[in-house]
């Protein structure tokens, strides 16, 4: 695990990906960042992003705003329920916390649209709680390099005990960058990966 760990890490620091929803640990803006996320490629979900805090830049200004305004913003993304997920979300936190959005996974995942991958999200980039995460790119990741996890709860396991103490942060990150540029569904890029010595896929 340790030798696990200091590869995604090394790699993490010479190729992770310079995001804009990475240069804050605000948890309104993690959150705007991953609902449109859901189910939606980078690329096209950073524009979308910076328009959409620039024109709602905080949650109680997303809270007072009409939400077929947010919901203008927000449609040409897909997955058209994304608007009234996060115009929710904000009136909630805004009106019933005094601005400040949970700080737990169960208190998280009762906003609306939040499941367990977004708040694990939350947790670890927003509190740096360690947290796990376990999108499509991490499971993916995570079950061929170690071998025989096949349902999703031996993942989330395995996605909580990969994370080194006090570095969910940088690690999560790391993991989804990995699973994301080599770690690929298809044609994965092996001969790049920083754990293809360890990996149970190359050696059963």
């Amino acid at each position: 695990m340790r030798t696990f760990r200091r590869n995604v890490l090394a790699w993490y620091a010479a190729h992770g990906r310079d995001l804009p929803w990475r240069r804050t640990c605000d948890p309104y803006a993690i959150v705007v960042s991953e609902i449109m996320l859901h189910q939606t490629q980078v690329s096209r979900v950073i524009p979308f992003y910076q328009r959409f805090l620039e024109t709602y830049p905080t949650v109680e200004a997303l809270a007072s705003a009409r939400r077929r305004d947010v919901k203008r913003l927000t449609d040409p993304l897909g997955y058209k329920i994304r608007g009234r997920w996060l115009h929710a979300i904000a009136q909630h936190v805004a009106e019933e916390r005094a601005g400040y959005f949970p700080q737990t996974i169960d208190e998280l995942r009762r906003l609306p649209g939040v499941g367990r991958y977004t708040a694990g999200a939350v947790m670890s980039f927003a509190f740096h709680r360690d947290a796990p995460i376990l999108d499509t790119n991490v499971a993916r990741l995570l079950s061929r390099y170690f071998g025989g996890q096949d349902n999703r709860r031996e993942l989330w396991a395995l996605a909580s005990r990969v994370i080194p103490p006090g570095k969910a942060y940088v690690f999560n990150q790391a993991l989804m960058d990995l699973g994301a540029l080599v770690c690929v569904s298809r044609a994965p890029r092996c001969v790049t990966c920083p754990l293809r010595r360890g990996c149970r896929m190359l050696h059963p």
